[in-house]
């Protein structure tokens, strides 16, 4: 398994990434960021791709509906250029309430659209003449704009012609659409005993369409580590995170985080989570994210809870386990658990 880690959109992001080249030098592979309606991912990818050597940097996640898809293959091969060779895509259709709320683009056809942008990112990569019909036509047909435009291949060369695009998943359509195309995948809240029940179906689905040339599909996942005695109200640390995907990532009826939530069989917990989060009850809510719920998701404990904790990870398909290291000595936490897993 390899090591990722998440700089996320709260914080100040220097002293994030000044934490990420530390983390380089005790082993970390990948690290993600964030972007939601905190800043935007490629600035920070960009700045943390100048201070680092080895480590992947990847975008998690580039929402498809923020940037044309033309765009979204310039920026992933810049930062690929900058980092020479070291960028991953990570893209996801995020939810109706940041795209409708923050970007004011109408949120639809979110498959379609996904597929479409994948599709165009690998040919302009490849350096082909670029045409497009469905969601994004290029150049836009007749009757539409000035009758100007014609087609186009990117004027730079990509440093990779194939750079690794992961999806940001949660219902079965998309994450067969993700098994199917995608060379990695990004769950989130993540709990790897549940994973099958959930997933299964939909993963199998997906991997019976998949192009052999793509390889085996990547998966990210994981949640916060700490190492050692008496860590209970440490790792209760995570519940404000959680309920604040369960309970407020959506409106009432159009969260796909609650309805995750729901699918691993936290029913009513996860209606009174969205509605005390919703009613302006942050903490209460955050008290109602079952005990079961924070445990499974993440890795903290003693050495050999830890141990199984990974291996129950590696069990349900993980091959880069994310970690949020927590303690006096974030390296060391991430250098500990590069050796149990190499």
């Amino acid at each position: 398994m390899k090591i990722s880690t998440q700089v996320m959109y709260a914080g100040n992001p220097k002293e994030l990434i000044d934490q990420v080249v530390s983390l380089e030098k005790a082993g970390l592979d990948q690290v993600w960021f964030a972007e939601a309606y905190g800043f935007d991912s490629p600035t920070l990818m960009g700045y943390v791709a100048a201070k680092t050597e080895r480590v992947q940097i990847g975008s998690a996640i580039l929402p498809i509906y923020t940037r044309t898809p033309a765009l979204i293959a310039q920026t992933a091969a810049g930062l690929d250029a900058v980092s020479e060779g070291r960028a991953i895509l990570g893209l996801g259709a995020s939810g109706p309430q940041v795209i409708e709320g923050w970007h004011g683009v109408p949120y639809d056809k979110p498959l379609g659209r996904t597929r479409e942008v994948i599709d165009i990112c690998r040919r302009i990569w490849r350096r082909e003449i670029i045409t497009n019909e469905g969601n994004y036509p290029i150049p836009l047909p007749e009757g539409q704009g000035t009758g100007l435009g014609k087609p186009l291949k990117i004027l730079t060369h990509p440093v990779r012609p194939e750079i690794p695009i992961y999806i940001a998943s949660l219902g079965d359509k998309n994450v067969q659409l993700t098994a199917e195309v995608a060379d990695g995948w990004l769950p989130t809240l993540f709990l790897p005993e549940k994973a099958n029940d959930v997933w299964g179906d939909a993963l199998a689905k997906g991997k019976a369409k998949r192009d052999p040339a793509l390889g085996e599909l990547e998966i990210v996942a994981g949640g916060m580590l700490s190492i050692g005695e008496g860590l209970d109200d440490l790792r209760d640390a995570s519940r404000p995170y959680i309920a604040l995907y369960v309970g407020g990532m959506g409106a009432k009826g159009r969260n796909f985080y609650n309805d995750l939530a729901k699918r691993y069989g936290y029913e009513a917990e996860a209606e009174k989570i969205q509605e005390l989060y919703l009613s302006g009850k942050k903490q209460e809510a955050a008290a109602a994210v079952p005990a079961e719920f924070v445990e499974l998701m993440n890795l903290v404990g003693p050495e050999s809870y830890v141990k199984e904790r990974i291996q129950a990870f590696k069990e349900a398909g993980v091959t880069t386990l994310s970690v949020t290291p927590i303690g006096e000595n974030p390296a060391k936490l991430v250098e500990q658990v590069k050796e149990w897993v190499s």
